[in-house]
């Protein structure tokens, strides 16, 4: 397995070719828009920078990654003979199954096709194709160069080999893969969004202050980030999406996704991505300060 091809070059489809190239595959990095494929580059490019300068890796490292990969907006021309093709496209089971019904038809037989999904079932998704037992998650965690975490995520018909050939080339990257169920939002999410949740919907009711509830988990609970700041990294759109998911899913409470929530992302206050969430990050990550909306 030497030919990888990663759909959608957001934050987790750029860190996913990244890793992949990193590790001597060839990548083809796959999305719509031209201009979103070019930002993708920059951003590895700026990653690989900062690795170089770390002395993670030297530069023949870096200039070998990025020569790893190449750029396609046309999805039939970017998996011709790929080996593996993982979709990193937004958290929509309707863009999903669109996107695995084409690879079904465009992939040689024994493609595997893998979801990066945070949530939806692998079941539902692999229905949309006649090669349910080479469909498969590989649900990677942000930021996908550092974080060692994959879960490995089988749907009710995926084989037994397509999941080896996973967990195995998982650990080609250096990551730790974890082997899960079919399941709402698996184990991470499962875990992680209604803590999430409950720490916004605690903000909500004027229980206590972003910064503080942020300080009591990480010193109270050795959380190396608070679950606000951490909303923010992941992206409070993210977020919506998983609990909504999950909530319909699983028709619990627990997973009704909170009224503040839901009204920072219909203002755009995403966190990270659109500079402004629990924190404002206009000056960069490292010169984050308070949104003004909670001062």
């Amino acid at each position: 397995m030497k030919k990888i091809s990663v759909i959608g070059s957001g934050t987790m489809g750029n860190g996913i070719a990244h890793v992949f190239a990193q590790n001597n595959f060839q990548v083809s990095l796959i999305d719509i828009s031209e201009e979103a494929l070019v930002n993708a580059l920059k951003k590895i490019s700026n990653n690989l920078n900062r690795l170089v300068k770390k002395e993670v890796i030297n530069e023949e490292i870096k200039q070998k990654t990025i020569s790893n990969i190449q750029t396609f907006t046309s999805i039939k021309e970017g998996v011709i003979d790929s080996n593996l093709v993982i979709e990193a496209a937004s958290e929509n089971i309707d863009i999903k199954t669109k996107i695995f019904q084409d690879l079904d038809l465009l992939c040689p037989e024994e493609t595997i096709l893998a979801t990066n999904t945070s949530s939806i079932s692998i079941t539902k998704i692999a229905k949309a194709t006649k090669r349910q037992d080479k469909v498969i998650g590989m649900h990677f965690m942000n930021p996908v160069p550092i974080m060692k975490l994959v879960e490995v995520i089988k749907g009710k018909k995926t084989s037994k080999k397509t999941t080896e050939e996973i967990m195995q080339l998982s650990q080609k990257l250096n990551k730790i893969p974890v082997e899960v169920n079919d399941a709402p939002g698996f184990v991470a999410n499962r875990i992680l969004m209604p803590m999430i949740n409950e720490a916004i919907l605690t903000l909500q009711q004027d229980v206590s202050g972003v910064i503080e509830i942020d300080t009591v988990m990480k010193l109270g609970m050795s959380h190396p980030m608070g679950p606000l700041q951490l909303a923010d990294f992941i992206g409070l759109d993210v977020c919506l999406s998983i609990l909504e998911v999950m909530h319909e899913d699983f028709n619990e409470k627990k997973y009704e996704p909170c009224a503040l929530l839901k009204k920072m992302v219909e203002n755009k206050e995403l966190g990270v991505k659109s500079n402004i969430g629990f924190y404002d990050y206009s000056e960069g990550l490292k010169m984050k300060k308070l949104s003004k909306r909670f001062i």
